[in-house]
């Protein structure tokens, strides 16, 4: 069995963070129903890139966050909709939302209204800025989370303006801290028997993850600089363009060092005895680091990567996303994977990284067609016959 069997999420979020949570879980075995608006669905079923098949064009987007889960479409609008939700979270291990505070506890299906019909349903609100605070009631998204939690700050050349890094961090990071939330949540209802409201903001979990940036400024007083790939506190720790143009990357501690100069024929860097330590390389960063710029400029990556490890010093190539998912360590450990989709056949996928010895292991489900489970999960959980549904479905309630 897979580690989370035996689970029942009831997924009312959108977009990113929460979705992208619910299926890791979904992966892990847990059985994630995710509820959709009749007619269009989760937005990001509209939103770029689109995959195009025999059946049709299907959002990149939505496929990236949404795997593994059964969609049924409810109007949360309608009072027999909301019943539909009222009923499903009375059988539901989890619920999750990410509706903007004040929203649910209009409808009635906030974690107070929901706590009397299951009282060890576990419920989530993720949402910006949290459900308390002076910004409680702001909107935003990753980049502003970004922004005001000191990630964008941080990010960017030395000298130069705040940079956004090449994924969503904010949303994708979101996502981990609501599944940790949710296993320690299911941990400790197991322990009471009771289930509880777990309040994340968004904003929480950037600031959290400030950690050694923090640190610098708790020990130092310090706000660190922005300086490109160099650390603030490690020397060298950078990214070096090489003779064909492509970059590599290179972290050395004091026990790399002489192995670094020597691989690079930086003799006289290897007999200083002032740079022997990270301390004294910190104290003469421009000199460390034009040295080993020149080197570098002078090899090929390939010709680079060579040397470093084998004087095993730690380094990485930076590659560009094609040449992660063609990367021969990456495929073997199984990270490029494929589902099969009704509309587009097989279509490839970044699996749960996870290897378990001890469950079965997670496997990558295709996601669902809008409002594919809607009549199977109303007739299988609420008791709901054709005609019922039929009528419901007329109303607009589904």
């Amino acid at each position: 069995m897979k580690p989370l069997e035996g689970v029942t999420i009831l997924d009312l979020s959108r977009v990113l963070a929460c979705p992208f949570a619910s299926m890791i879980l979904a992966e892990l075995g847990a059985e994630v129903i995710k509820v959709e608006q009749p007619g269009s669905g989760d937005e990001t079923r509209t939103f770029e890139p689109f995959a195009s098949g025999p059946g049709g064009e299907v959002s990149g987007y939505y496929m990236a966050c949404n795997r593994s889960k059964r969609s049924i479409t409810v109007n949360m609008r309608h009072d027999e909709g909301r019943e539909i939700i009222r009923g499903l979270a009375a059988q539901a291990d989890v619920l999750v939302e990410n509706f903007p505070v004040g929203t649910l506890r209009r409808r009635g299906l906030d974690w107070v209204s929901l706590k009397p019909v299951n009282p060890r349903l576990v419920y989530l609100s993720c949402t910006g800025f949290g459900q308390t605070g002076p910004y409680a009631r702001r909107k935003g998204y990753d980049t502003v989370f970004q922004a005001m939690g000191g990630l964008m700050g941080l990010t960017g050349e030395r000298g130069g303006g705040p940079v956004k890094p090449g994924l969503p961090v904010a949303d994708l990071t979101s996502g981990l801290w609501v599944a940790i939330a949710i296993l320690s949540a299911l941990r400790g209802r197991d322990a009471t028997g009771q289930g509880g409201f777990v309040d994340f903001s968004m904003l929480d979990g950037q600031v959290s993850l400030l950690t050694i940036a923090a640190a610098r400024f708790f020990a130092l007083a310090e706000v660190p600089p922005r300086l490109g790939t160099e650390h603030p506190g490690r020397v060298p720790t950078a990214s070096f363009r090489c003779r064909d143009g492509r970059f590599l990357h290179i972290t050395c501690s004091d026990q790399h060092w002489l192995p670094l100069c020597r691989a690079l024929n930086l003799e006289a860097l290897a007999g200083d005895a002032g740079l022997a330590t990270n301390a004294g390389r910190l104290a003469r960063r421009e000199e460390v680091m034009a040295a080993l710029t020149s080197a570098m400029a002078a090899l090929t990556r390939a010709e680079a990567v060579a040397l470093l490890d084998a004087a095993d010093v730690p380094n990485g190539p930076v590659l560009a996303l094609d040449e992660v998912l063609a990367d021969e360590h990456v495929n073997a450990r199984g990270m490029v994977a494929r589902f099969d989709h009704p509309a587009l056949g097989g279509f490839p996928a970044l699996p749960v990284p996870l290897k378990f010895d001890g469950w079965d292991q997670p496997e990558v489900g295709r996601p669902p067609l809008l409002g594919e489970h809607t009549d199977e999960i109303l007739a299988q959980r609420l008791g709901y016959d054709a005609v019922r549904i039929a009528a419901l479905r007329e109303a607009g309630a589904i």
